[in-house]
Formats: structure tokens, sequence, C-alpha cells
């Protein structure tokens, strides 16, 4: 690609909707600020639970349409978030959604879970290496929660980013080029607490039948952890829940807060944190950086 913008970003997601959840806001922050945003989803999301009862049919034990849907919900979700550089993983449908951990799905034939991690690495690399971002935002090794999907897109993220930097590797996928930053998705323990808390006061006025437990949250950690806080203006948080609707399938959105397929209440955080795990941080030692290119040169 000519003419990149001097700030580049990656994310790896599982599945459409992630990305959202995760990272609506900095994604529209940095797409609105001009920098060039590339998301890289490395399943369509098959084996989804679907929340409207007319879109039921979707699902992979009825129809198996659902990937094909959820494919339109994404491109939606970009569109409310500014972001134009939106990819699957060696292109949509080449890895399946592999279901929840221990389920037969994990061993089916094109499961992501079951992808050899060079081979699936490969794909990313070529798109590194196009881009040549220099901050790549992806899972810790546990996938967050633990699904198969999430941990394999760290593997791949993390081994892709490795073998960009090679300077003997697959030189048909493009220049070498090696990632200056990259970090993991978290949430601090006392934001997770504050939300909660929040849910609770809501009490009958809260727009779901249940609450969901802190533990259910993705990526929580102790406060000292995080080294990174990003926030935006009120209409990027806007965007993103404009953009967690759109992944209607799989979303619930109300007011300040959110449900999965389980109907159960979760905090739509309108901040969203980071832990640094390579490269240098952008501040002095003990602060937070809100910025995630802070100390990053073009």
């Amino acid at each position: 690609m000519n003419g990149l913008p001097a700030r580049r970003l990656l994310l790896v997601h599982a599945h459409p909707d992630d990305e959202s959840i995760n990272n609506g806001v900095t994604m529209a922050k940095y797409a609105a600020e001009g920098a060039h945003v590339t998301l890289v989803t490395c399943t369509l999301g098959e084996e989804g639970e679907v929340i409207p009862p007319g879109l039921a049919h979707l699902a992979a034990d009825r129809d198996d349409t659902l990937g094909a849907h959820r494919v339109r919900e994404l491109a939606e979700a970009m569109a409310e978030l500014g972001v134009t550089d939106h990819r699957f993983l060696g292109g949509p449908g080449r890895f399946r959604d592999s279901g929840m951990m221990g389920a037969p799905q994990n061993t089916r034939p094109g499961a992501f879970w079951s992808a050899d991690v060079d081979e699936a690495a490969a794909y990313l690399v070529e798109v590194i290496r196009e881009v040549r971002p220099q901050v790549l935002v992806t899972y810790d090794p546990n996938g967050g929660y633990g699904h198969p999907d999430h941990i394999q897109a760290h593997r791949v993220a993390t081994r892709a980013a490795e073998l960009a930097a090679e300077g003997t590797y697959r030189r048909d996928l493009g220049r070498p080029h090696g990632i200056a930053k990259v970090y993991w998705n978290r949430v601090p323990l006392s934001v997770v607490e504050e939300g909660f808390a929040e849910l609770r006061a809501a009490g009958a006025e809260s727009p779901f039948p249940g609450i969901a437990a802190p533990q259910d949250i993705p990526g929580v950690v102790a406060d000292e952890r995080i080294t990174t806080e990003i926030e935006a203006p009120r209409e990027l948080v806007a965007a993103k829940a404009a953009a967690m609707r759109a992944h209607a399938t799989q979303i619930a959105v109300d007011g300040t807060f959110f449900a999965l397929s389980n109907d159960l209440a979760q905090p739509l955080f309108t901040r969203e944190y980071y832990e640094l795990v390579a490269g240098e941080q952008g501040v002095t030692a003990g602060g937070r950086e809100h910025d995630l290119f802070a100390g990053v040169g073009a």
C-alpha cells in the first residue's frame, strides 16, 4: 500500500463482535484521527448463539448461515467506527469458528483451533508486511477467557509478528517489518467492580433480567498491570455502542449496559485498557500511557 498514514494500528480478533466490545472506542478514536486502522478477524463466528428469535434459523444446528450474516454485521459495525480496512484471516471462511472449549467443533475440518499456527500466521504476515503497523493489539495467552479461537488468535498474532520481522522468512509475502509495540486487551479490576456496582444499583431499572458475574469479563487484571488507558469524546463512545448494536445476532445494547446470548447484563466500558507486553512504554515508569503510539516514530 502506498501513501500510508504515519500511524498504523493492527488488531487481531477471533470473531465478529469481539473488536467492538473490546476496542470500539480505540478504533473509532484512531480512525477519526487519521491513523490507518486494520482489523483482521480470524473466523466468521459460525458457532455463535443467535439472540433475535426471528434469526434463530441462521444457527449452526439449523441453516448454518450465521457466518455470512455476521460478515454483514461486521461491515456495518466498521462503518460505525469509521474503519475501512477490515479483513478475514486468509479470506472469509478460510478458518471456521471452533465453538467453546471441549466442544466437538474444536476438531472439525477447518476449525481455527485445529489449524497449524505457522500456516495460519503466514496469512497475517502478509497483512503485516503490507500495512506495516507500529502497534498490534490482541489477546493474552488465555484469550481473555479461555475460548479456543481467542487463544489461537493470540498464538497466530504473536507468531506472525515474529515471522514478519525475519528477513529470511517468505520474501514472497513482502519486505520484513518489525512491530514496535504489542498490547493485550485488558480491563482493570477496579473498573469492573465499579461497573457492576452501577448495575446492582440500577436494580429494577436494569434492562436485562439478570446480571453477569465480574469473572465473566475477559481480560480482567489487577490495576497495576494496566499500562495504557484510552478514552475518547462522547460521540466516539456512541460509535462504539452503535457498532455493538450492529452485531445484533450476538449483542443486545441498552444504554450503558449490554448482554450477550445469556441475557445477563454487563457494563459497556467507555474507556478501554491495555497491557504493553512488547516494546517501550511511552511514559515514565508508574504512569499510564494515553496513546498506543506513545514513543513510536513513523
